[in-house]
């Protein structure tokens, strides 16, 4: 087996862009998720073909790059239909409609972007995962802002800026402590040095927020009571159906599986819809065992939908259950078909092999890495498989830099951790645009803290603030260790 030449392997990525390029420009953002699975699935057979020509493709490769995609993505899809579930059953369960109510009754909207975006980080602290936050929270928080008339984006901008930058920094994070263990660094240190990128990009972000929440003009209060009264005649909103979050997010910090503690969360919304929801379970059709049990399968199935002829409240409370989310499911499987074609096929390391092949510069490692970071968050759609191959890719030329590896973990968390929710097909991209019900590149450009965090690593780079280098077994200060190098 010969590897392929670089010309070779650029011609799918190039593809994949055209062909994104071409769905955003003729059919509009909207339809990127549409069109998504069509273009993943027509460059992995071009790679495969053009690897097969070239006398790259070898079966001991495709098995070795299904193994690597598939063992990153597959956990996904149980997730997506819990998730899924979990939507659902927290709605009809009356818990989503509580949180909505005091979110409206309690929050300004001058401060809510701020206040949706510091509660999502805490929770994301405490839990570990942006995911169980946004399923959770963040699909309250869309609803409430939604009644006072933000623009989605803003609002998905919020919660996932929050949440991200949660899950960014804590100790009980997967992808935080995959970063710091693929460098081989400390996770505290690691979480620490992550502060000094962290920090500043979330504050700019609350800036921002907080400037777009002085400039909005809200709704009208007589649209928020009308709401406020239809969520009160169809549900009841009994503060003791708090009890499904708190069970909830108590799993979560005791680090019960992720996959049981969705399980257990969509059973108690599903219990919750009998127990303190009797009569949506009487608009289900339950009137005895066997019809309760068709019922609860339709429910978690397919979508339930409310007809009061008020708009916003139909859309607000309307379910679409597992159907939902089955273009999603698609959507990451079709990406792990591309993650397979890409490692197996060996173009993606020739890719990744000239990226690092002529880098001489503390801010040149850093922007290639960066770089690197973005480019692999698309083309292995997967956030851990990327922060693995980055560990792996650029561990030695940081040491050949003198360059400590804490800069590269932390330069991996600021360009692929944070970044995997803005692209439209990686596994995190498309599951909270399902989850949220706002396309990807909808909120893509509302989302400050993602976009800035890499920003913030090239400015850290670029300054030298605290990077410490040595050249030869000397300590060199960062002011001039481009030039010494150079």
């Amino acid at each position: 087996m010969t590897d392929p030449s670089l010309l070779l392997s650029a011609i799918p990525v190039v593809a994949l862009l055209l062909f994104i390029a071409g769905i955003l420009i003729y059919k509009g953002a909207d339809s990127i998720s549409d069109y998504s699975v069509v273009a993943l699935l027509s460059t992995s057979a071009l790679a495969l073909v053009l690897s097969f020509f070239c006398g790259s493709l070898c079966r001991r490769g495709m098995i070795v790059g299904f193994r690597r995609s598939a063992r990153q993505i597959l956990p996904a899809v149980p997730m997506l239909i819990f998730i899924s579930m979990i939507s659902t059953t927290w709605v009809l369960s009356g818990v989503v409609p509580l949180l909505i109510e005091w979110g409206l009754r309690l929050l300004n909207p001058t401060t809510f972007l701020v206040v949706c975006c510091v509660v999502c980080g805490l929770i994301s602290v405490l839990t570990g995962s942006s995911w169980s936050t946004i399923a959770t929270l963040g699909v309250a928080f869309m609803g409430i802002g939604t009644i006072m008339g933000f623009h989605v984006g803003w609002v998905a901008g919020a919660i996932i800026s929050g949440a991200y930058f949660g899950d960014k920094v804590s100790p009980l994070s997967d992808t935080t402590v995959v970063a710091s263990s693929a460098c081989g660094v400390d996770l505290f240190k690691h979480i620490r040095y992550l502060m000094l990128t962290s920090i500043p990009a979330m504050l700019v972000a609350l800036v921002v927020f907080f400037v777009v929440g002085l400039m909005f003009d809200p709704v009208s209060v007589e649209g928020t009571n009308e709401v406020l009264d239809l969520l009160n005649s169809h549900f009841n909103l009994a503060p003791a159906v708090l009890l499904i979050p708190v069970i909830t997010f108590g799993l979560i910090a005791l680090r019960v599986n992720t996959l049981i503690v969705l399980f257990v969360s969509s059973m108690l919304g599903l219990a919750g819809i009998f127990i303190f929801q009797p009569g949506i379970a009487e608009w289900l059709g339950v009137h005895g065992p066997v019809s309760g049990i068709v019922a609860t399968a339709k429910l978690l199935w397919s979508e339930s939908v409310f007809t009061t002829g008020h708009e916003l409240f139909d859309n607000l409370v309307s379910t679409s259950g597992i159907t939902g989310m089955l273009s999603t499911i698609l959507l990451v499987l079709s990406a792990m078909v591309f993650g397979m074609a890409m490692i197996g096929t060996g173009m993606l390391s020739v890719l990744t092999r000239t990226l690092t092949k002529h880098i001489h510069t503390r801010f040149a490692i850093v922007g290639s890495t960066v770089g690197s970071g973005l480019f692999l968050n698309g083309f292995t759609a997967d956030q851990y498989l990327a922060l693995i191959i980055g560990g792996n890719m650029y561990r030695n030329a940081y040491r050949r830099l003198g360059l400590e590896p804490r800069l590269l973990s932390r330069t991996l968390e600021d360009s692929v951790s944070v970044t995997s929710v803005l692209i439209p097909w990686n596994s995190c991209g498309v599951t909270q645009a399902a989850v949220l019900e706002v396309s990807t590149i909808v909120y893509m450009p509302y989302c400050v803290f993602n976009y800035l965090s890499p920003i913030m690593s090239l400015v850290m780079a670029w300054t030298g603030f605290k990077i410490k280098q040595r050249i030869c077994g000397q300590k060199i200060t960062s002011e001039l260790s481009d030039r010494v190098i150079a």
